[in-house]
């Protein structure tokens, strides 16, 4: 079964990230722009990170500059930018472009298996949200609108299917996942 664990992607360092080391976890992937009208989501998003993260959440920051060049920085500035100006400390990926001929592969298989505004695949703006379960497979996508915190009962509920074992010193341990 297909699924993101397929896929790299360089970090913003250039060092590369195979997706398969999250397997378990349940995947927030969003396109950014650090000069965008939404880049506040920034800190909402570093909100959901740090409330989840422990119980096998992460976010994924993939910049973008193909809406209205609003990522104008390039590799390890982007990062700089957002841990400076919304202190965030999730992932953040090399520019990637989300449509047209040189779109990523994480975006096309993200797309291929979602629809966004008016039935369209094609992302149309930054922070289109992509909600990825623990077995890498695609739950939802979310328009640029969407608030991250009102991505809270989802995001539980997606941690609360994974089958791990609960212990008794934190809500989940996401190294005893059951096969």
């Amino acid at each position: 079964m297909d699924s993101i664990y397929q896929f790299n992607a360089p970090l913003c360092n250039n060092s590369d990230f195979p997706l398969s080391q999250l397997k378990g976890k349940t995947v927030l992937i969003v396109n950014t722009a650090s000069k965008c009208h939404f880049s506040a989501q920034l800190c909402a998003l570093e909100r959901l990170y740090q409330q989840y993260k422990s119980d096998g959440f992460t976010i994924l920051a993939f910049p973008c500059n193909q809406f209205d060049k609003n990522e104008p920085l390039e590799g390890m500035a982007i990062k700089d930018y957002y841990q400076k100006h919304f202190a965030i400390n999730f992932e953040v990926f090399d520019k990637v472009m989300v449509n047209g001929p040189d779109t990523h592969p994480l975006f096309s298989y993200l797309k291929s298996h979602t629809r966004g505004i008016a039935q369209n695949r094609a992302i149309k703006w930054n922070f289109t949200k992509f909600l990825v379960n623990a077995q890498g497979q695609l739950i939802a996508r979310y328009a640029p609108r969407t608030k991250p915190e009102s991505l809270h009962s989802v995001i539980r509920s997606s941690l609360e299917a994974t089958p791990i074992i609960k212990t008794a010193n934190s809500r989940f341990n996401t190294t005893a996942i059951l096969k």
